[in-house]
């Protein structure tokens, strides 16, 4: 006689159901995935294609040409590190290149940074109704551009006979003509380059507004004056805003060549004071036709922009403050 068991089914906890249509969410939203990411690849395709084509093609060919002795009219000749020992033992103009580079940037762009903050914190003291109106006053400059036109008007400005040098002249400076003095000619880019600080003062201004106005009703009820809640607030919260824009300012100024080409007149004078070394790149590459020289000229440029934009980076731990970062 069979007997029916009476032992009930244990009961489910709903592992296997649940694993199940998880199992499926999960398939089909690998699927959907897989079919969003082609119409993406097509948006993105013109920018892929221009990124290869126009910049990473020509960063190989540029690189390939740097170990070569290329004329731009005969077939590259392979010399190896020939162009790279040149430039360091026997080109004395590339090493004043350099040098002229270094002054400009050093000089240049921390007076940039300090007109620009000033220029920012003023706009922020100002009134509303004639804020808007001088903040487009400061950013005009930089509309203009480091154009071709706008330093040939500043050479004719600082010239023999220019407007400066006879204002000077008026109050008892003699400096004569700066763009003709060796000594002076360099300044005359670095005041053209100061002279277009809207675009970090913008970001300055911008910076500044997200600071706490608390802190500073604080500092001031502990008796803190203007100067020192400038030091102990706003630079260290600013202190972000102050890395991004000496990282951009520092690589632009090491690609300046408009301004130089029109101050010197195309030839880096007098006596090779305004030679920068974009400026000198050109003249070997274009004028001398050694495209060789220039293309390893170009690729120490990257490496040494590379190298100056890590060192920020590692020591900017010590000095940029975030206030979301504990122990900062």
């Amino acid at each position: 006689m069979s007997t029916v068991s009476t032992k009930a089914p244990a009961p489910s906890d709903g592992t296997a159901e649940r694993r199940q249509p998880a199992g499926r969410l999960r398939r089909m939203r690998e699927q959907r995935i897989r079919e969003q990411r082609w119409p993406a690849y097509v948006f993105l395709s013109p920018w892929m294609i221009g990124a290869v084509v126009l910049t990473l093609v020509p960063m190989a060919v540029s690189l390939y040409l740097s170990f070569t002795d290329y004329n731009l009219f005969d077939p590259p000749q392979w010399v190896g590190l020939r162009n790279y020992g040149d430039l360091f033992t026997r080109d004395p103009r590339f090493w004043r290149s350099v040098g002229t580079t270094a002054l400009y940037v050093v000089v240049a762009v921390p007076l940039k940074l300090a007109l620009a903050l000033g220029a920012a914190m003023l706009l922020r003291n100002l009134a509303s109704r004639g804020r808007a109106f001088y903040r487009s006053a400061f950013y005009a400059p930089s509309l203009l551009g480091a154009s071709m036109s706008i330093a040939l008007v500043w050479r004719a400005l600082f010239n023999d006979g220019g407007s400066v040098p006879r204002v000077l002249d008026a109050i008892g400076i003699d400096t004569g003509g700066w763009v003709g003095d060796p000594h002076l000619a360099v300044y005359v880019v670095v005041l053209l380059t100061v002279w277009q600080f809207g675009a970090p003062m913008v970001i300055f201004l911008a910076g500044l507004q997200q600071i706490p106005s608390d802190l500073y009703e604080a500092a001031a009820l502990d008796g803190a004056g203007r100067w020192r809640q400038f030091v102990s607030i706003t630079v260290p919260m600013l202190s972000p805003v102050v890395f991004f824009n000496l990282v951009l300012e520092i690589i632009n100024s090491f690609q300046v060549f408009t301004p130089a080409y029109a101050v010197s007149g195309g030839d880096g004078g007098p006596a090779d004071s305004t030679l920068f070394y974009t400026l000198y790149l050109y003249e070997r590459g274009f004028t001398a036709s050694h495209m060789g020289y220039a293309a390893a000229m170009a690729w120490l440029l990257l490496i040494a922009i590379g190298v100056i934009t890590l060192i920020l980076f590692r020591t900017s731990r010590s000095w940029v403050f975030y206030a979301d970062e504990e122990g900062r």
